[in-house]
């Protein structure tokens, strides 16, 4: 295979559901090649740099095979080399969204229309 447009590549690799989906964040400017914004029809190559959001993670991934049909979680796994930044910045952000998770006290109950208002009255005092 020489060449794969980037949205068909995306979705093959199971970053994206839909290749609808993937060519929205293309189009959104969420998903960068090799540094830069990319249009959806951009020919993959190997050895390519792939900057790929997904829900809190952000993946820098590169390109080690092209493939243009969605295969299992395994076969699309071989299609691209996350970079150690990448793998050690996500562990990071999610070792730190863990921890506030914990620090976070979640209440017994629901607030009352009193504690409500207060909630109210505090977050327009932020906004000011």
């Amino acid at each position: 295979m020489d060449s794969v447009r980037l949205d068909k590549w995306l979705w093959a690799a199971r970053f994206f559901k839909t290749r609808g989906l993937a060519k929205k964040a293309i189009e959104g400017g969420k998903v960068h090649y090799n540094g830069a914004r990319a249009k959806t029809s951009k020919n993959v190559e190997v050895g390519a740099l792939i900057r790929v959001p997904q829900g809190w993670d952000v993946w820098e991934v590169e390109v080690v095979a092209l493939s243009d049909q969605r295969r299992g979680a395994p076969q699309a796994r071989e299609l691209y080399r996350e970079t150690a930044e990448s793998a050690e910045r996500r562990a990071r952000e999610a070792e730190g969204r863990r921890l506030t998770q914990q620090a976070m006290q979640h209440p017994l109950k629901r607030p009352d229309k009193k504690q409500r208002r207060e909630i109210q009255r505090f977050q327009r005092q932020q906004d000011e």
